[in-house]
């Protein structure tokens, strides 16, 4: 089963908000190749990035395969989706609408997970290769996400950074479950184990969520690259910077910081 979350109650009219978002990559200070594929695609309000793993090549196929797929997919059932706009949220109408656009992510995830495990099983020098998977679809007032990994989103609102997703590794199991602590699970020689990951089989559990949007809010959607150097004190980086220029003003912290991994990261602005 995937996870669902759902929060409602925007203080300003779908009709009138705007959205814009920017995406930036980078190799980072440590790796030879970039392995990270993202998309932008701001016509259908769809948002994507993909972190891939398996070495020789495999893992910059399964990311840009992912991306590709998941765009395929969305794009083919976007319009089929009833609007969102106006429905009371405490309505069936609502409840019906929400759980579409919440499944259309879900399936095009699985369907990425499907391809990348098939072109992996099809060629053996692509065994094992796979990617993380955190999509966002914002419209009708609105961000719908699908998550598979440890790439995040985020949400900047009234000063305050809120991960909206959950990491799908082992030491975030550990850390919920109660067998570590949070400072323990910083150092861990555990904490890349990705549990869940696009590839690694045909199916995947996929977790979904809805959230309404509000005047003001910028969201977040990046690789571990980049969440893996963030501390509590970066919050005033994300609403003093220019949305435009925030992809790369993160980049540069990441690397300025190690750079051990591939950077990626796209700003979605709500006025």
């Amino acid at each position: 089963m995937a996870k669902d979350y759902e929060t409602s109650g925007s203080n300003s009219p779908a009709s009138t908000l705007r959205v814009r978002a920017y995406g930036d990559t980078d190799v980072g200070r440590k790796r030879r190749a970039n392995e990270d594929a993202y998309l932008v695609d701001e016509a259908m309000g769809l948002y994507v990035v993909c972190d891939g793993m398996g070495g020789h090549a495999a893992g910059e196929v399964a990311s840009q395969e992912a991306v590709d797929s998941i765009y395929g997919m969305v794009k083919r059932g976007i319009a089929g989706l009833p609007s969102l706009l106006g429905i009371p949220t405490d309505s069936p109408a609502h409840a019906d609408a929400a759980y579409k656009h919440r499944r259309l992510l879900e399936s095009a995830l699985q369907a990425a997970a499907y391809m990348v495990y098939s072109m992996a099983e099809a060629d053996r020098g692509r065994r094992g290769m796979g990617t993380t998977a955190t999509t966002m679809i914002v419209k009708d007032g609105y961000a719908v996400f699908g998550q598979v990994g440890d790439s995040r989103i985020y949400r900047f609102r009234d000063g305050v950074l809120d991960q909206l997703t959950e990491d799908h590794t082992l030491v975030a199991w550990q850390v919920k479950h109660g067998l570590i602590t949070e400072a323990e699970a910083a150092f861990s020689p555990q904490r890349n184990v990705i549990t869940r990951a696009i590839g690694s089989a045909e199916h995947v559990e996929v977790d979904t969520g809805i959230f309404a949007i509000e005047r003001g809010d910028r969201f977040v959607l990046c690789s571990d690259g980049l969440h893996g150097y963030l501390e509590r004190h970066d919050e005033e980086i994300f609403d003093s910077a220019p949305a435009d220029m925030l992809p790369r003003v993160l980049i540069d912290l990441a690397n300025g910081r190690g750079g051990k991994d591939n950077i990626t990261v796209i700003v979605v602005e709500v006025s």
